[in-house]
């Protein structure tokens, strides 16, 4: 069978599909003229990039479409669901990496590590060294997490076990907590935090969720930081906010455009930290997640439900598709 990619994953994930008898077809290009090509005679597809809604329609054998990461808004769930096609994704495989991202921003922000490095070799040693005396220490503060799947609890034991910093969390439903956070209100979070993470899903509850509201609640000197998605934070009160100095700071890897246009008022700001959705790129983390995302697409292609079944409403929709293309194989 033809796996499409919309983007290289790593050689471990390549070996797992070739072994299992599969063919490799990498995307000509970036964007949904580029995606809609690409499925046109695939039977299954590893998602790195936007897919367009209209996907499936352009993909007559697609069978799944499998994240290779955690988010899954990159793909139109419910009309796979319609169509049977299989959504899985890869959770936790980067949680190590994201936590300890934005381990290293809240740093970078208390210590000015970034300014000083610049000052340093722009203007010298010792306009460089004046900064130290804005410099603060994570052992003591507090840090609210909004998201406490892997990522968020992950962070909550390196910030409140490693930093001893005081941990509130926020998550839907009632789950316990994960030592050491407590849970908190959106509202307390917010007014109680000297810094801010947000790793949450896009959902249509979390689409704008931090905006002049919750903004209003920050402390003067507090940052946010967000590795969820881009939309999850309203950015034209955000941007109002660093600019007015209400805020301390922000730390961004995900924007409403990615990416980051040129002329975007968030690169014209002296307290912010931008970089470009790179939070959970590591090495070790992309070779789990090809590996895991690679064995998901043999593990379907089979016949079998994947681990990390995202629309198990679509199973039955699914084998019926599956059967009218004329493959043989189900579920144990």
């Amino acid at each position: 069978m033809r796996i499409a990619l919309t983007d290289p994953i790593e050689p471990i994930g390549e070996a797992i599909l070739r072994e299992a008898g599969h063919e490799l077809v990498p995307a000509a290009g970036f964007g949904a003229d580029a995606m809609r090509a690409l499925v046109a005679d695939a039977d299954a597809l590893i998602v790195r990039q936007k897919l367009p809604d209209d996907i499936v329609a352009h993909g007559p054998r697609l069978l799944c479409a499998v994240r290779h990461g955690v988010g899954v808004d990159l793909i139109p769930v419910e009309r796979c669901t319609e169509q049977g096609v299989i959504v899985a994704n890869v959770p936790g495989a980067n949680a190590d990496a994201v936590a300890e991202f934005l381990v290293a921003q809240m740093l970078a922000a208390a210590r000015h590590a970034e300014w000083m490095h610049a000052r340093l070799l722009d203007t010298g040693w010792g306009q460089a060294r004046q900064r130290t005396a804005a410099a603060t220490e994570l052992t003591g503060k507090t840090l609210g997490i909004v998201g406490m799947g892997a990522i968020g609890s992950r962070l909550a034991e390196i910030a409140g076990m490693g930093f001893r910093m005081r941990v509130l969390g926020h998550r839907r439903g009632d789950a316990p907590m994960p030592a050491p956070a407590e849970r908190a209100s959106l509202p307390e979070l917010f007014a109680e935090s000297d810094y801010v993470a947000l790793a949450c899903p896009l959902t249509p509850e979390t689409k704008g969720l931090v905006g002049p509201e919750l903004l209003a609640r920050m402390k003067p000197g507090a940052w946010l930081l967000n590795v969820a998605r881009g939309p999850v934070v309203q950015e034209a009160p955000l941007v109002e906010a660093l600019r007015d100095r209400r805020i301390g700071g922000a730390a961004l890897d995900v924007f409403w455009e990615q990416p980051l246009p040129a002329d975007h008022p968030l690169r014209t700001l002296d307290n912010v930290l931008l970089s470009p959705h790179g939070a959970g790129i590591t090495q070790e983390a992309a070779t789990v997640t090809s590996r895991v995302a690679a064995e998901e697409v043999v593990r379907i292609l089979a016949g079998q439900k994947p681990r990390n079944f995202i629309n198990p409403d679509a199973w039955t929709t699914a084998r019926a598709r599956r059967a009218a293309l004329g493959h043989e194989g189900s579920a144990a």
